[in-house]
């Protein structure tokens, strides 16, 4: 059997609206790119004018990159670094107080391997709260990170993460339980 790339390739994955609300994306996201790096509130109102569910005193630094505005939820006070990929063909929600560090990458989409056609596979990704996303770190279609958990630099998050536990490495595996010290806004 081989591969179908003709088919693949001739594919129309998305919707007529889909695809004119990614053609206006892409000529709105100047605005969004060279926005002042201190003007996180303009970066949410933009990003609600297309659609994404966003909270109140949510960071989103303007080198992020947003693929797909509208399959776009992040919830209060989550935070969103310099060089971030969020590929949300599928999608995307960040809970609250989550952090997802620099150059972290959130992969909402693949293919079918399985299909000679390679159809486009749009998978749902959830970073629930208090969660940290550190630097570098990739977080596959499908995956669910638990609340609390961390996933450590350069980690490859493939399958799912419990709540409240750390992951590291290629793939990511269990290193430790997170636990919390002090009093966290008291």
């Amino acid at each position: 059997m081989k591969l179908d790339i003709q088919a693949a390739r001739s594919a129309r994955p998305y919707s007529s609206k889909e695809y004119f609300g990614r053609v206006l994306w892409a000529l709105a996201s100047p605005l969004f790119r060279y926005s002042p790096r201190i003007c996180f509130c303009w970066r949410r109102w933009l990003l609600r004018r297309f659609g994404a569910t966003v909270g109140l005193g949510v960071h989103i630094y303007p080198s992020a990159r947003v693929v797909i505005p509208w399959n776009l939820q992040i919830d209060d006070d989550a935070a969103v670094g310099e060089d971030v990929l969020i590929y949300n063909l599928g999608p995307v929600r960040i809970g609250a107080r989550a952090t997802i560090s620099h150059r972290a990458h959130l992969c909402a989409g693949s293919h079918d391997y399985r299909d000679p056609s390679l159809p486009l596979l749009r998978l749902p990704i959830t970073i629930a709260s208090q969660v940290w996303v550190c630097t570098d770190a990739y977080v596959g279609p499908g995956v669910s990170v638990g609340e609390g958990a961390v996933v450590g630099a350069a980690a490859v998050c493939v399958r799912d993460v419990p709540a409240w536990t750390v992951v590291a490495g290629n793939p990511a595996a269990f290193v430790k339980h997170r636990e919390l010290r002090g009093k966290a806004g008291a």
